[in-house]
């Protein structure tokens, strides 16, 4: 085999290790890539169906529930425009707490039950995860021109 041929062998061989390689790191990044979805999200139908994701918000006063074994809650997320009641088995980290913010990332089922895998929740009193701030700040803008916007029209009947 002439020089020439056993470089375009080596070439072509490093391109094809190449190529695989950048397939599985791909696809490994793309089976561990995990979105988040707000209430109102889910709702709308926005989140994916049978894949996992996160949502968060605040958990709703006077919504958890422990079921019979002790090991398995139900809780209400909410965004203060949708609720989305989930479901965890296991221990609850120690910071979680009705009214304060969390995440969970779970599936969830065709009954719109959210099965989470995983609870996070806030590491000091101040602290919201930046998507669950987001998806509160922007239930609180839609809130907040929708009663506008019935004021607006209340004024408009009256006169």
């Amino acid at each position: 085999m002439k020089p020439r041929h056993k470089r375009i062998a080596l070439i072509l061989g490093g391109l094809a290790i190449l190529a695989l390689a950048a397939t599985l790191v791909l696809n490994a990044f793309q089976s561990n890539l995990v979105f988040f979805f707000s209430p109102t999200q889910v709702a709308a139908g926005e989140a994916p169906k049978g894949k996992s994701f996160r949502i968060g918000g605040m958990v709703k006063e006077g919504s958890l529930q422990r079921q019979a074994d002790g090991v398995t809650l139900r809780f209400v997320v909410t965004d203060t425009e949708k609720d989305m009641t989930v479901s965890y088995k296991g221990i609850l980290p120690d910071l979680f707490q009705e009214g304060k913010g969390v995440v969970a990332q779970g599936r969830l089922g065709d009954d719109g039950l959210f099965a989470a895998s995983e609870v996070l929740a806030k590491h000091d009193e101040n602290y919201l995860p930046p998507e669950a701030a987001k998806a509160v700040g922007d239930a609180h803008q839609r809130a907040a021109a929708n009663k506008a916007a019935l004021e607006a029209s209340a004024k408009t009947v009256k006169q």
